[in-house]
C-alpha cells in the first residue's frame, strides 16, 4: 500500500505544482494588465497635454488677428467720434438757432391730402 500511497501523494504534489503554475500565470497576466493600463493612462495624459498645447498655440496665432482688428476698429471709432464732436462745435450754434427759429416761427399750412 505504501507504493499506492506514494503514487497518490506524488499525483497530489504534481497537481499542486500545476495549480501553482496556473495561479502564477494568472498573477502575471493580472500584473501585465495593470502595467498596460498604467502605461495607456500615461500615453493618454501625454496626448491630451500635447493637444492642449497645440490648441493654445493655434488660439494664440489666430486670436492675434482679432486683437489687431479690434484695435483698428477702436481707433476708427475714436476718429469718427472726434469728427462728430468737431462738427458739433463748428455748426452747433447754427443748428440750435435753426431749431429755435423753426419752433418759434410757426406757419400753419393745410396738408395737401386735406386740401382737395
Amino acid at each position: 500500500m505504501s507504493a499506492q500511497n506514494s503514487a497518490g501523494i506524488q499525483t497530489l504534489l504534481d497537481a499542486e505544482r500545476e495549480a501553482q503554475k496556473i495561479v502564477q500565470k494568472g498573477k502575471y497576466r493580472t500584473q501585465r494588465i495593470r502595467d498596460a493600463k498604467s502605461e495607456a493612462q500615461k500615453e493618454i495624459e501625454e496626448y491630451k497635454k500635447q493637444k492642449e498645447e497645440e490648441y493654445k498655440k493655434f488660439e494664440t496665432e489666430h486670436s492675434s488677428g482679432y486683437k489687431v482688428a479690434e484695435a483698428e476698429a477702436d481707433k476708427e471709432g475714436e476718429v469718427k467720434l472726434q469728427e462728430i464732436k468737431e462738427a458739433g462745435k463748428k455748426h452747433g450754434e447754427k443748428v440750435v438757432a435753426n431749431l429755435i427759429r423753426v419752433t418759434t416761427d410757426v406757419k400753419p399750412e393745410v396738408p395737401e391730402n386735406i386740401k382737395a
